[in-house]
């Protein structure tokens, strides 16, 4: 497995190692082991899954303290752009986000530590999403910001006008909102 550091502390993308022949792949999408060697030390409690198709867009979502969540998601069918936002107050990156594209091809995962926010969109015609979570889903300490934030201004590589979006996200506050909020 290669572990590609991003410029943001903590953010890991995962390239596992795929085996190819006539009969398709084999490729080992978890390792406790593994991934504790590199220095992924979540323990993971739940999995979930979505399906989404093009021009989805879900996020921008956090757990608040103390059930915030590790992830470690990956695309097993189709392709989307994951992005994390780091929300670490005493980070040096505070509020800026890196986004990776994740597909059935490329089979990579992306870790995403506590304390950020996480979303993603659907480039292929459908995507099957799935995350493994170390700490349990608490509706009460659910969090969000708009995922169309004009200071995060992530490019979710999907025309505005083809977005799809619950009304629930549309409701989160700005970028701006939450640091004031939250001091």
């Amino acid at each position: 497995m290669e572990i590609i550091k991003t410029p943001i502390e903590g953010l890991l993308v995962l390239e596992p190692r795929v085996f190819r022949d006539a009969r398709g792949y084999f490729v080992e999408t978890y390792n406790e082991k593994r991934y504790r060697e590199a220095g992924i030390d979540a323990q993971f409690v739940q999995d979930n899954q979505s399906c989404s198709s093009y021009g989805v867009v879900r996020g921008l979502h956090f757990q608040k303290p103390p059930y915030a969540q590790a992830k470690l998601v990956c695309c097993t069918v189709g392709r989307v752009l994951d992005v994390a936002v780091d929300l670490r107050p005493e980070s040096p990156t505070y509020g800026q986000w890196y986004g990776v594209e994740l597909s059935e091809e490329n089979k990579r995962q992306f870790f995403i530590p506590k304390g950020f926010a996480h979303g993603f969109s659907v480039l292929s015609e459908s995507a099957i999403f799935t995350y493994k979570c170390d700490e349990f889903y608490h509706p009460e300490a659910e969090g969000g910001i708009q995922l169309n934030d004009p200071t995060l201004a992530i490019d979710w590589r999907i025309p505005e006008t083809a977005r799809i979006i619950s009304d629930k996200d549309t409701k989160h506050p700005t970028f701006d909102e939450y640091t004031h909020n939250r001091q």
